[in-house]
């Protein structure tokens, strides 16, 4: 098949690009060519800024018909007017990476289905809500098959391993050091992440295949985790004690650091288990590596690069914790026999 990845250095497009050169694809990437590619030999390359869309457009008219594209750098409903005014007529099957944050949260059931209704909470799953209507209406005038693919935390070489403050890899250093972290509420709540060799295969699945056409998917992890087991497996891979774990409420995060807690706001505090059965069905979707697995893998990533910070230079968890540790000792001590 001849493929176009919009996009292509990312997470999850590197692990689909490897995969469909392997599989035989022809594969071409669109990007600013900015980014460190980490793609093997094989893969096509167009360069440009997709948010340049009469550019884009007329470079997309030029480079001809596809069989499958895939964006994977859509975030807002002008990125999929741009799409569907430069592929409409020009490929067998478009295929758009939006993201479980569409759903928001809590959910009327779990795990989710596809069908759960969309109360996404921040921009980034509204505006990804938006682009899949875009795209699915252009599917149902005929412009091109669209099929919506929606992972959740995808993980592996290349990238990092999320927490209660995003992304900082100050995380990892500080569970080595046996210091104490934060996590949001407290813990109980279910996470599942998926390694990008995973996600990807659900994406190679999905590329020409009409069982796909005009669907929807869940393409996530199925070791459904608390968040407390979850940062006990990054110390399992990392080979350090189990983490002293500091429960703090998001509600009272999202007032002291909404900026570092955001993610955990509008995302985490929320159960977020999936149903996979539809994508295990029609693409071929599998889970196969444990999470404890995929983070020593990162990890092996990350310090082969010399890319994991030393948390002695950010004080801020060590700052935040023992606030809130004095906080609830005066509470504690104040309101000791409240209740009889």
């Amino acid at each position: 098949m001849k493929i176009l990845i919009i996009g292509g250095t990312g997470l999850i497009s590197t692990a689909i690009t490897t995969q469909l050169l392997e599989r035989g694809d022809e594969v071409t990437l669109y990007n600013r060519g900015k980014s460190e590619a980490r793609i093997p030999e094989g893969a096509k390359f167009l360069h440009g800024d997709r948010k340049e869309y009469a550019a884009f457009e007329a470079q997309m008219a030029e480079a001809g018909h596809f069989d499958a594209v895939m964006d994977m750098v859509g975030f807002s409903p002008s990125d999929a007017e741009s799409a569907v005014r430069a592929f409409r007529g020009r490929t067998g099957h478009f295929i758009f990476c939006s993201t479980v944050c569409v759903y928001g949260g809590p959910a009327s059931r779990y795990p989710i289905h596809e069908d759960e209704p969309r109360r996404p909470i921040g921009g980034y799953g509204a505006n990804k809500g938006k682009c899949e209507d875009i795209l699915l209406e252009a599917g149902e005038r005929g412009d091109f098959p669209v099929t919506i693919l929606r992972p959740s935390q995808t993980y592996g070489e290349g990238g990092t391993i999320v927490h209660s403050f995003g992304g900082r890899t100050s995380y990892l250093d500080r569970i080595r050091k046996g210091k104490p972290i934060v996590v949001h509420g407290d813990g109980s709540c279910l996470w599942a992440a998926c390694h990008i060799e995973d996600v990807g295969r659900g994406f190679v699945g999905a590329a020409g295949n009409s069982k796909a056409f005009g669907k929807r998917y869940n393409l996530t992890g199925e070791e459904w985790m608390t968040w407390n087991r979850y940062h006990e497996g990054v110390a399992e891979a990392l080979g350090a004690p189990k983490p002293t774990i500091v429960h703090i409420p998001t509600d009272l995060l999202a007032k002291i650091c909404p900026r570092r807690a955001g993610i955990s706001i509008d995302i985490f505090q929320y159960p977020s288990v999936f149903d996979n059965s539809a994508a295990i069905a029609d693409l071929g979707f599998r889970y196969t590596i444990p999470w404890v697995e995929g983070v020593r893998r990162t990890v092996a990533w990350l310090d082969s690069r010399g890319k994991v910070e030393n948390s002695d230079d950010d004080p801020f968890d060590d700052r935040l914790i023992a606030a809130w540790q004095k906080h609830s000792s005066e509470m504690t001590e104040a309101l000791t026999g409240i209740d009889g």
